[in-house]
């Protein structure tokens, strides 16, 4: 059995389509599509996205217009939740989970710590959370989680760390989260194949960041360690615009 994920930080589902994503995920083909941050609720989901050949599954933030993620499934999959069971966490949309028969699947979209660090204890508490959840989804099956991390996690998956240190996505409080999320067992896919500098997933909009790569790499595909001799490819496919991130994609074998 073959699997061909893609993760996409959209960053509002509207604007994507009007960059040409319909097209992109045409040429994806892939069996499943997750979307992080796509702005709007299940009543006005867009006609191009109901038209496609995906059944569509919805987790939207209480607050219009922000956050928000969405998945496109080519099966329907054995089961379905939404959210970690928190009353604290949930309103805004982040975690979606989709149970395989070899796998459980979470798209995931942590929180922004914020200019000025305004969020990043809510962040913390909210990475803690995730960290607990997904281990006890662990016990019956292996976990792939994908999504927008809000963090670089070493210096190698930013351009400028020095310059960044203090900043929202790359302080040490996040990126030593991120450290112990992996050393509880789980596997930064991409970097079993790539271990080099240079290859991000995120550009700001501002000073032709993108044309230039001062980027950094916040978007992942995680795997819990039983499943990384099931990858066949990860990869950043950071030649598809529409969005200020690049889109993702994990390709998982298992055999007969």
């Amino acid at each position: 059995m073959e699997y061909s994920l893609i993760s996409w930080n959209v960053n509002g589902l509207r604007s994507a389509l009007k960059n040409g994503l319909v097209s992109k995920l045409k040429l994806f083909d892939a069996d499943v599509i997750c979307f992080q941050e796509i702005k709007v609720d299940p009543s006005s989901i867009p006609e191009e996205i109901k038209d496609l050949d995906y059944r569509i599954y919805v987790n939207s933030a209480e607050k219009k217009g922000y956050s928000g993620t969405l998945s496109l499934l080519k099966k329907e999959p054995m089961s379905i939740s939404t959210g970690m069971n928190s009353s604290k966490f949930d309103s805004e949309g982040r975690v979606q989970v989709f149970e395989f028969n070899e796998f459980w699947l979470v798209n995931s979209y942590f929180p922004n710590s914020q200019r000025g660090l305004t969020r990043l204890d809510y962040k913390m508490e909210f990475n803690q959370e995730f960290l607990k959840f997904v281990q006890e989804l662990r016990k019956t099956k292996p976990v792939v989680i994908c999504g927008d991390f809000n963090v670089a996690h070493e210096e190698i998956d930013i351009a400028r760390p020095k310059d960044n240190r203090h900043n929202a996505g790359f302080t040490d409080e996040e990126r030593n989260w991120m450290t112990e999320f992996l050393t509880n067992g789980y596997v930064d896919t991409f970097r079993l194949f790539n271990k080099e500098g240079g290859n991000y997933t995120w550009w700001s909009y501002m000073f032709k960041a993108r044309e230039k790569n001062i980027g950094w790499r916040i978007d992942y595909f995680i795997v819990s360690k039983e499943l990384a001799t099931n990858v066949t490819e990860s990869k950043i496919l950071s030649d598809i615009g529409g969005s200020d991130h690049a889109p993702i994609e994990l390709k998982l074998s298992f055999g007969k």
